[in-house]
């Protein structure tokens, strides 16, 4: 429940937003004005097409060349940030050559007879609305880099001034409409406390930039510019979510006094990181990472993973018109594997069905009245075997350099399962022939839970799985059919419904009826209040964003595995979801 935006006390205001990366900022406010850019539009006659090209081209050189800079200037970064920043900067590139960017704009240019700046314009409007239709939030999110390449262009092409974040005063609270990755990764947390924006989402490019400088990040704060001036005292809590505007004296006392508590927890979870993974009662659980980008490998690391528990593939297909080949995929998985020095990294095959993703290549799914149910995931790499070929030899040849497991979402029915186990055999043959360096033996072949069906027939899924991954966040949407991305039902959301407890139930009876490994690696992984229900159902395997894994390491080591199975014997007991949250929330308060 959101908090009233207006506090007691002499202007004092507290505004909501998104925590999106830990911890609490306490300064002067540096205020960002907005950095739109007015973009004219006007008709051009068609003698003057080629020269509209001709400035185009010129400006995507000219884009190239400040992103050649910015990464230059990036390399003087240490740890996950600069590596981050360095994929990302290549990707922003990868964009504005020959992509389908880059020729949507020349083609609107030629057919439409308009200015470069609106063709620019027009295209990414149409490509961030293909985006916005995502019923994914990581996917949904990546339009905001198609926006960041498609600002570049238009400035280069307006010849716009660009606002700078240099010699920011010590202590400066950042305060903006809208932060870029590359501006982020640039930010010295030496100076900046931390910042807020108006726009910006948990798993965009800008978040992930934060978490890795360390610093302090909220978002989607609603009329964040209009209520603070240059100056203003501010306080900015990702933990909360929440901003305060010239704060009274005694709130930031208490602001401070949090802040060195946040402090000295982090200490004691940094100490925590690098002791076993192990309940109070001597019960080892496994705790490994969630990634979605090759520069989170390092985080991983740093946050002592015992493996990735789901790597997510569509950072290969993103903002592109050609797919990439088998090689292509082989050199960035393989490097990933290496990245974790021998410990396994779950690989999951391609989660998208979208044209907009992939070009014209994904033509099947458009049109569909509901992209979600439809043409997608497994579904759409068992209609296109090409797409599913070129993965699997990927992983395999990958799997040459480490453990790796491949890992096949929306699965609903154990005959996918045997589709793939045929054409993953048909890859092996040809590797072999080819004489390729891959995976021996072959890789465990696993189901991701996130279909109601598929953990109702979970013990015939067992059959023909080598292992199970429940995907949490879809099977709650799936089973309560409810979109967390539309606001009027997203607060019915709940992955304590009886229902959806009962389909992790199943599917970890299942599991342990087959002796196969169950991990959960949706968002209840990550959250310690979930902890000593997971576990007490049976889970011994939680894979989570690294950020999480400190927290959830602390809770765990805390835990007496044998109450914590006698109370989720007891949530299992009931049928009120109120009744069963504070049944778990009462355990969490005397465990």
């Amino acid at each position: 429940m959101k908090r009233k935006t207006a506090h007691e006390g002499a202007g004092e205001r507290v505004l909501h937003g998104l925590g999106v990366a830990a911890g609490i900022a306490i300064g002067p406010a540096h205020v960002r004005e907005s950095s739109s850019i007015s973009v004219p539009e006007y008709a051009i006659g068609a003698d003057q097409v080629e020269g509209e090209q001709k400035r185009l081209s010129d400006a995507v050189s000219g884009a190239r060349k400040q992103l050649a800079k910015l990464k230059s200037k990036a390399g003087g970064l240490h740890g996950p940030a600069a590596e981050e920043i360095g994929y990302l900067l290549d990707a922003y590139v990868q964009m504005l050559t020959g992509s389908r960017l880059v020729r949507g704009v020349e083609r609107r240019i030629a057919e439409q007879r308009i200015n470069a700046e609106a063709a620019v314009k027009a295209e990414i409007a149409a490509i961030v609305e293909g985006f916005a239709k995502m019923d994914d939030e990581y996917l949904a999110e990546r339009a905001a880099d198609i926006r960041e390449v498609g600002d570049r262009l238009i400035r280069q092409l307006t010849r716009a001034p660009y606002q700078t974040l240099k010699e920011l005063p010590e202590g400066t609270v950042l305060i903006a409409e809208d932060l870029s990755p590359a501006d982020t990764a640039l930010l010295d947390p030496k100076m900046v406390g931390g910042f807020a924006t108006v726009l910006g989402g948990p798993e965009g490019h800008t978040a992930i930039m934060a978490r890795s400088l360390g610093l302090p990040l909220v978002v989607g704060v609603t009329g964040l510019l209009a209520g603070v001036k240059p100056g203003d005292m501010v306080i900015v809590d990702g933990v909360r979510g929440e901003v305060t505007l010239s704060p009274t004296e005694a709130t930031l006392e208490q602001a401070r006094r949090r802040q060195e508590a946040l402090r000295h927890e982090q200490r004691l979870l940094q100490r925590v990181a690098k002791l076993p993974s192990v309940t109070r009662d001597g019960t080892e659980i496994a705790l490994e990472a969630n990634i979605e980008l090759p520069g989170e490998v390092a985080l991983a690391v740093a946050a002592a993973a015992e493996g990735i528990g789901l790597l997510r593939t569509e950072f290969l297909f993103m903002n592109r018109d050609k797919l990439p080949d088998e090689d292509e995929q082989y050199k960035l998985l393989r490097d990933i594997v290496r990245g974790m020095n021998g410990k396994p990294v779950t690989i999951r095959t391609l989660d998208i069905g979208n044209d907009k993703l992939i070009g014209n290549h994904g033509a099947e799914s458009a049109g569909a009245m509901n992209p979600a149910l439809g043409l997608r995931a497994i579904r759409l790499s068992l209609k296109r075997p090409e797409l599913l070929e070129a993965q699997l030899a990927a992983i395999m040849r990958a799997g040459a350099h480490g453990p790796v497991r491949i890992l096949l979402p929306m699965i609903a029915s154990s005959s996918e399962m045997k589709q793939v186990r045929e054409i993953l055999n048909q890859v092996r043959k040809r590797l072999k022939r080819r004489g390729a360096r891959y995976a021996k033996p072959t890789p465990p072949l696993g189901a991701m839970i996130e279909v109601p069906g598929a953990a109702l027939s979970a013990d015939a899924l067992a059959v023909t799985s080598d292992f199970f991954a429940l995907g949490t966040n879809d099977l709650t949407q799936y089973t309560l059919a409810i979109d967390r991305s539309d606001e009027q039902v997203a607060h019915l959301y709940n992955p304590l419904h009886p229902a959806v407890l009962r389909l992790i139930q199943f599917t970890v009876e299942a599991a342990l009826r087959a002796r196969i490994p169950v991990s959960v690696c949706g968002e209840m992984a990550g959250d310690p209040r979930f902890t000593p229900l997971l576990l007490g159902l049976g889970i011994r395997d939680l894979s989570m964003a690294p950020v999480h894994l400190p927290r959830v390491k602390q809770r765990l080591r805390a835990l007496d595995l044998a109450s914590a199975t006698r109370r989720a014997r007891t949530i299992m007991e009931q049928a009120d979801p109120v009744r069963i949250a504070a049944l778990l929330d009462d355990f969490n308060g005397g465990a």
